[in-house]
């Protein structure tokens, strides 16, 4: 990275709000909540303060290490935070920023602080400080090597010059509060994934992530602070992932399309600067992709906005209004009244958008979604500008993305015939309710549960055991169709898909409505072997594509049915591990099995383990009514796992790999993972 010229950093950069006092009364307020989120948020807010070094032009590096006890260190080679003393405070710089809510460079509003930044408004260091047991800030600037420590947000020092240094840079190390967080486990997946969405956003800034944690004392005292020069060098034997990305955003498009058949070579790119007075710069990249969903990324301030806001409006408005000019003026759209939609233009596309603005506004706590008025028409501007003269000078594209928006017109036509046909008839308006469904009696989606079940046995039997008032049943005679790369209308053909769509309520497409969902459990129930399996995924691609909503909102679960039933005289106990089944039979001897007469409908007869009889259930239709119903339907005994997705973008490449038509890159995936599967054998 070119060295920027430095401006004035220094005591007088940095700005004070108000007092630290609320923080350890309220940390939800600050960090969203005490759950494993809000626990990895402190890292997020930290490691936000280095990335503004790095998009101010100051910073090239940033390490991140999980070390062992729950610390975390950050370390940058940035400038430094300064050291001297802050005339307001009264005490050093350091000192203010880590100990005073709404003090740090992102306030000063002039050229010594930063244009645009991305932490908790300047509040995430001493937020961080103030829920961690213990924090430790080193700053090697001036030609010196500065240190302070402290104690749940107080310090237990003042700052003290260490030594001499020639480096530059801040590492800043904490080990989370345990009474604030009732569980302390940094998950590597989630940091990682984090991190490289961070590396794209920040073009030529190289990340790097050490798991440090099972290191002994010895290994330890070789992880010297180096001012981020390099550090992951000296810990060979940890896990260690590196992410540098000269592309930007045209990267995050190469990587989110690397299974996916594109429409054309080349990725559209675009980024301009000081597009208007409140916007410092506005990135764009895109390319189409053949397939139905669209992947629009949204990012201001280099904040992921999953709810998009105010620059995907302006995106959106000018994709569609810029293909239709360009479609015209060569003749594919030849009819005057005859346009392309935004639902047209949207199917098949990747775009990340990222905005940069001094002054930024975001509506609610989350930064879902941006408000900022000005990023509408500066978004809309910069891309319809470039996106023209790119159409005009990429003629093979062009065609290449018109015949793809074509396509989608006609399949909307088609979808929208199909559709009509059914919602005319009030199939959805719940007026005819599939035949196969045994509907609960309540009329409260509150208490409402939908076990779609694999099976007519298993749907018998749960139609028997259930508790009417609440709980509906929804049988699936084999597997449904893989909706991964299909159209509404050939969906709405498949009745075993028509039937969850009649029983969700919701309709499906262009009119989903999630406040008409009829039950606020949605719960997949089948069976533990392979097959089993295969219909759960395909169930979760058809959730995920098309009742995103549900998801999202967490009415989605899957059951967790036993896998074994022990008895011993007149005792009976339900296993749904091997680990619980061994701590059931505790030191029996299992190697004196003898085949029993199992129960009738079983798959597979039960086996005499000393004193236990043992049947492994191989579906649920072994079940009888009162077994299922007491380990899989009682909300007293039963265990559910609820769906989430809490990498949007992670889950999307999953389906695309697992459910798409690149076979060899799920078969890459396969032998990539197979250690990790439970075979049942």
């Amino acid at each position: 990275m070119a060295a920027k010229k430095e401006s004035t950093y220094d005591a007088s950069s940095i700005s004070v709000l108000e007092g630290l006092d609320p923080v350890r009364k309220r940390p939800g307020m600050y960090i969203g909540g005490t759950g494993i989120d809000g626990l990895h948020h402190l890292i997020w807010e930290i490691f936000d303060n280095s990335r503004d070094e790095a998009m101010g032009g100051f910073a090239d590096r940033i390490e991140v290490m999980l070390l062992p006890d729950n610390y975390i260190r950050i370390v940058d080679n940035g400038r430094g935070i300064p050291v001297d003393k802050h005339k307001q405070s009264g005490v050093s710089a350091l000192e203010t920023i880590l100990t005073v809510l709404h003090a740090g460079g992102k306030f000063g509003g002039d050229e010594s602080g930063y244009k645009v930044s991305g932490g908790l408004h300047g509040v995430g260091s001493s937020v961080v400080n103030a829920l961690s047991t213990h924090m430790i800030a080193e700053v090697h600037r001036d030609g010196g090597y500065y240190m302070q420590e402290y104690s749940i947000g107080k310090p237990k020092y003042d700052v003290k010059k260490v030594g001499k240094s020639d480096l530059r840079g801040t590492a800043i190390t904490f080990q989370a509060d345990p009474t604030i967080f009732p569980e302390i486990k940094y998950d590597w997946k989630t940091i990682v994934n984090r991190l490289r969405q961070q590396a794209y956003l920040v073009k030529a800034l190289r990340v790097t992530v050490i798991d440090a944690r099972e290191f002994d004392d010895k290994q330890m005292k070789k992880l010297e602070f180096k001012g981020a020069q390099y550090i992951g060098d000296q810990a060979p034997e940890a896990p260690t992932q590196t992410f540098f990305f000269e592309g930007g955003l045209r990267s995050l498009v190469t990587f989110t399309n690397q299974y996916l058949e594109k429409v054309h070579k080349n990725i559209f790119y675009v980024e301009k600067f000081d597009v208007a007075p409140n916007v410092h710069s506005v990135e764009i990249a895109v390319q189409y992709v053949d397939d139905i969903s669209s992947r629009v990324t949204a990012f201001a301030n280099n904040i992921y906005n999953p709810d998009q806001g105010t620059h995907i409006t302006g995106f959106k408005t000018a994709l569609t209004r810029t293909l239709n000019t360009y479609a015209r003026a060569n003749n594919f759209l030849k009819e005057k009244d005859e346009a392309f939609t935004g639902e047209d233009v949207l199917e098949g596309i990747t775009a990340v958008v990222s905005i940069k603005m001094p002054e930024i506004q975001f509506e609610g706590q989350t930064k879902g979604k941006l408000g900022s008025v000005e990023a509408r028409g500066a978004t809309e501007s910069v891309f319809s500008e470039a996106f023209a003269m790119y159409l005009e000078e990429n003629p093979d594209d062009a065609k290449n993305m018109i015949n793809k928006v074509t396509i989608a017109v006609r399949a909307r036509k088609a979808a929208k015939a199909a559709k009509d046909s059914i919602i005319r008839k009030s199939a959805f308006e719940g007026s005819a309710l599939p035949g196969k469904l045994a509907d609960c009696q309540t009329k409260s989606a509150a208490e409402s549960e939908l076990f779609i079940v694999e099976g007519d046995s298993a749907g018998g039997s749960a139609k028997m055991g259930r508790d009417r008032r609440t709980q509906a049943i929804l049988p699936l005679r084999g597997k449904i169709l893989n909706v991964e790369r299909a159209r509404i209308d050939k969906m709405l053909a498949s009745e075993q898909i028509k039937n969850i769509v009649l029983a969700l309520n919701t309709a499906i497409g262009d009119v989903f409505n999630i406040d008409k969902l009829r039950y606020h459990k949605v719960i997949i129930a089948t069976d533990a072997d392979v097959d089993g399996a295969h219909i759960r995924t395909l169930l979760l691609t058809l959730f995920y594509r098309h009742f995103r909503p549900i998801v999202d909102g967490g009415f989605i679960y899957i059951a967790q049915p036993p896998l074994y039933k022990i008895e011993k005289g007149k005792e009976r106990w339900y296993a749904y591990t091997d680990e619980e089944k061994f701590a059931i039979m505790g030191d029996e001897p299992t190697d004196t099995q003898e085949e029993v007469e199992g129960e009738e409908g079983a798959e597979e007869e039960t086996k005499k383990v000393g004193k236990f009889k043992v049947q492994r259930y191989k579906g649920l239709g072994e079940m009888n009514p009162e077994q299922l119903w007491e380990t899989t339907m009682d909300p007293e005994n039963r265990i559910l796992k609820q769906v989430t997705i809490d990498d949007a973008i992670e889950a999307d490449k999953l389906f695309d790999i697992l459910m798409g038509t690149d076979v060899s890159s799920r078969k890459s995936f396969i032998q990539s993972n197979a250690k990790l599967a439970s075979l049942d054998l």
